[in-house]
């Protein structure tokens, strides 16, 4: 039995928009194995980026707690959530999220500096070969098609061998085709790294290769299979 990852206990998440308050989630509890592979699915408006972006800790919800790896992170201040994400979570956006200045290599190596890592440029080289860009090393965001930015990105998101892995709809702007090579480096490299993987996505298909398939509508839990 493997241990948890996450637990997630009694979410609720209530937005202001328009002078009156709504809901985005409500009363949501969950528990994620260490080592499972996650998809939160559903429609828009469904919450899902909501939780996913609370696990993170990059918001605090309304009510409830979460823990991730032992840790409440709904209790820590921004320098502890800043550390633990650092040195626990990889984080992969829809929007590529690259620092445009800097070279594919570059962006792959600032967790590893931020971090103090002296081997940050050899590790990030080989990500980059790890995901198959070995030969784009040296070019800039802007010279690179949307799925090798992605791939880029997910190489950045692994460098610190995260026990925790979460992707925000990180096909959801390429194509078919493109977005399936994506998923199977993602999983293929979470298998490698024996970490936790949670991903949302309102594809159908991209869910299916999950171990768990948790759906949310109206910020609520509707299945869990």
């Amino acid at each position: 039995m493997n241990a948890i990852m996450i637990r997630v206990r009694g979410l609720s998440m209530r937005l202001a928009s328009g002078g009156r308050g709504v809901d985005v989630l409500t009363d949501v509890s969950l528990d994620v194995p260490a080592g499972q592979f996650l998809a939160i699915a559903g429609p828009s408006g469904s919450g899902k980026s909501t939780l996913l972006g609370l696990i993170a800790g990059l918001d605090q919800p309304t009510a409830g707690r979460i823990e991730v790896a032992g840790v409440d992170v709904t209790a820590l201040d921004e320098d502890g959530l800043a550390r633990f994400r650092r040195d626990h979570v990889g984080y992969v956006f829809q929007s590529f999220h690259l620092l445009p200045t800097l070279t594919a290599q570059e962006n792959v190596a600032v967790p590893l500096e931020l971090a103090g890592d002296a081997g940050a440029a050899a590790r990030a080289a080989a990500l980059l070969a790890e995901v198959g860009l070995a030969e784009r090393a040296h070019h800039y965001p802007v010279q690179l098609s949307g799925g090798e930015q992605q791939r880029v990105a997910v190489a950045r998101a692994m460098a610190r061998r995260p026990a925790l892995l979460l992707a925000d709809e990180p096909t959801g702007n390429l194509d078919s085709a493109t977005g399936k090579r994506i998923i199977e480096l993602l999983v293929g490299m979470n298998r490698r790294l024996g970490s936790t993987l949670v991903l949302v996505t309102h594809d159908a298909a991209l869910a299916a290769h999950a171990d768990r398939v948790v759906t949310l509508r109206d910020g609520r839990i509707v299945s869990d299979e």
